[in-house]
């Protein structure tokens, strides 16, 4: 382990001094890319560097527990089990830090919700997890913006596209996707029976141009006037632009803003993401096969999590976590579950490492 840490810290060393090359500083892309790699390696390299200092003073306090005067002796060996202790805290956590990263977890995310089954009580729903995410987001100070949406026949959402813009999105959001259930009585139910209903949740690392080449002859372009809420442009510009990529079939949608420039813009980051996330999805099948029934493989058929409100009950099914109070949850107020989510898949990420050495 510790020759890989040495490289990598070289490798530090080494951007933090092309950084302040007059090359580097006159070209703004390889300044970006360059900060972000040395971001992503300062706090692995700090631990190191804060290790190697600790491990070498259990070295010489040992050295001292065994040699030197009996004053010297006794200090060394009350001090030794808090230095051994801290050691093996710094090693656990350099594993962690050492785990292959995700490439797309310091980017943005487009996130699609629809309504599935339950027909207007999922319609509901939709809704409701939407605000969940924007309470979220504004509790994390993330920027969200509402992309497109199309309403429910007695309220709530059919569908919505929402973008989340801020620090390590999507390393936080990207356990999200898959089915959500929700159990409860609807407002219309008078017997009082409990009905089921799903949606279904799309976490998507935003594309930028560099990661996808989309060629202007591969898409249609169809303006429209808007539809629903927004301002005195709605109804009166043809200012909502749909895109459909011809060779995939994929279409995209964005009426939000009033200006058709911006959201075509919108559009094409959509339709940029789209086709991002289908090649993931293809590598990731074709490197680990399909995963069907493996638990937590992200694939967006299952049921990754329940919402019972006459329990009061929120469980994660891939994790096997539970926790009350919904309304505190539906208002935002779920770092818990998203930090046992993350811990989850450290643990058996670490497991498949330790399997794999």
């Amino acid at each position: 382990m510790n020759d890989k840490l040495d490289e990598v810290e070289r490798h530090f060393e080494r951007l933090t001094a092309e950084l302040s090359s007059p090359a580097v500083l006159a070209d703004s892309a390889k300044l970006l890319k360059l900060t972000r790699e040395r971001a992503g390696l300062e706090k692995l390299v700090e631990t190191y560097r804060t290790y190697t200092k600790v491990a070498a003073e259990v070295a010489s306090t040992k050295e001292l527990a065994n040699t030197g005067d009996a004053d010297f002796k006794a200090m060394a060996k009350e001090e030794l089990p808090a230095l051994e202790a801290t050691k093996a805290e710094l090693e656990a956590a350099l594993r962690l830090l050492l785990l292959p990263k995700d490439p797309n977890d310091e980017k943005d995310v487009i996130i699609e919700i629809r309504a599935a089954a339950g027909g207007d009580e999922a319609a509901l729903f939709a809704e409701e997890v939407l605000q969940m995410y924007l309470r979220f987001a504004a509790r994390r100070g993330w920027k969200a913006e509402l992309v497109d949406s199309s309403g429910g026949n007695q309220g709530g959402l059919k569908d919505a596209t929402l973008t989340l813009a801020g620090e390590h999105v999507y390393s936080v959001m990207k356990y999200e996707s898959g089915v959500h259930r929700v159990q409860r009585v609807p407002a219309t139910e008078t017997q009082g029976r409990i009905h089921t209903s799903t949606i279904t949740v799309a976490v998507m690392p935003e594309a930028e141009e560099a990661d996808v080449q989309v060629k202007d002859s591969d898409v249609d372009l169809q303006v429209m006037r808007s539809t629903g809420a927004g301002g005195q442009s709605v109804n009166t510009t043809d200012s909502a632009v749909r895109l459909t990529h011809k060779p995939t079939g994929i279409v995209v949608k964005c009426q939000q803003e009033k200006s058709q420039l911006k959201n075509r813009a919108m559009a094409m980051k959509m339709l940029r993401t789209r086709l991002y996330e289908m090649e993931l999805e293809r590598l990731k099948n074709e490197r680990d096969g399909l995963r069907k029934g493996q638990v937590g493989s992200g694939d967006r058929s299952e049921k990754v999590r329940t919402y019972n409100f006459p329990q009061d009950r929120l469980t994660d099914h891939r994790i096997g976590y539970t926790r009350h109070n919904l309304p505190a949850a539906m208002a935002g107020d779920i770092d818990d579950l998203f930090a046992a989510l993350r811990t989850h898949f450290q643990a058996e990420a670490l497991k498949s490492a330790g399997a794999q050495s």
